[in-house]
């Protein structure tokens, strides 16, 4: 990271910044250039580890690529205001980034009544009563994060 001042390392300050964040952005391997996809996304830490589940219709470029390759990378970011400075006549923008590696499998029927909660959790309608029937004709993915980098300029 070339702005090390910028950079965050406490675990709990990257999970903070994830928390606050609406959409997550897949890339996934595609020959020549990286597939790229927002998705809503659910985040679920279990220690040190951590798990991003999306969701998705049960066909598809995503999942055809995903079963090429489950390697992917995804971002997030929040925290967005743009910054003006008439005195010096420059301009910044403040943010909160996350950027980090993983693999991606599907989840089993049997878990994605769970999977569905914890998605739902990130948008704060944890106890929404959804459609379970839905559940049948939708794809549950999770991530299982390798690596994650988080960046801030507050």
């Amino acid at each position: 990271m070339r702005r090390k001042d910028r950079e965050v390392t406490d675990f709990h300050e990257i999970i903070d910044i994830m928390k606050k964040c609406d959409s997550c952005i897949l890339a996934m391997n595609d020959g020549d250039f990286p597939y790229v996809v927002p998705m809503n996304f659910g985040l679920e830490v279990q220690g040190n580890q951590v798990f991003l589940y999306f969701h998705c219709a049960t066909k598809g470029k995503k999942l055809d690529l995903l079963k090429q390759n489950n390697h992917v990378t995804f971002e997030m970011d929040c925290d967005h205001n743009l910054v003006l400075c008439e005195e010096r006549m420059d301009c910044t923008m403040r943010y909160s980034s996350v950027i980090g590696h993983g693999t991606i499998d599907e989840v089993a029927d049997e878990d994605k009544y769970d999977a569905f909660k914890i998605l739902m959790r990130q948008y704060h309608a944890e106890d929404f009563k959804f459609n379970t029937d839905m559940m049948k004709v939708t794809t549950v993915l999770r991530l299982t994060v390798t690596d994650i980098m988080a960046k801030r300029n507050h």
